[in-house]
């Protein structure tokens, strides 16, 4: 089953920016071979930390004006929002404890 959220320039204020929760945003692309590593990772993720947090993804093709705003030039590229604000970035493929350390880190 699918936990991961599909952000867009749509849902992006609320589900992003107005989150009460961590998000991690996974910005990534069709055509991206480490993007598609990367994708189950999250995935993973997004199962193991429940409903502490929200994963999603953004694809950066289609939605290329929130990855400029935030100076996403390579993907894929894992940036963590805290009270709406990015919080810590990863560039490249990221492993689930790492992704998870960061994006729980103060949560509890």
């Amino acid at each position: 089953m699918n936990k991961t959220k599909e952000f867009t320039v749509q849902n992006w204020e609320k589900e992003v920016l107005k989150s009460d929760k961590p998000v991690l945003v996974d910005f990534w692309a069709p055509w991206c071979g480490p993007c598609r590593t990367q994708g189950p990772l999250v995935e993973k993720l997004a199962e193991e930390v429940g409903d502490a947090a929200v994963v999603g993804k953004l694809n950066s093709d289609e939605q290329g004006e929130i990855a400029a705003q935030y100076g996403v030039r390579s993907i894929p590229t894992l940036i963590i929002f805290k009270n709406g604000k990015p919080a810590k970035s990863f560039v490249g493929v990221t492993a689930v404890p790492s992704m998870k350390a960061a994006l729980l880190e103060g949560a509890r």
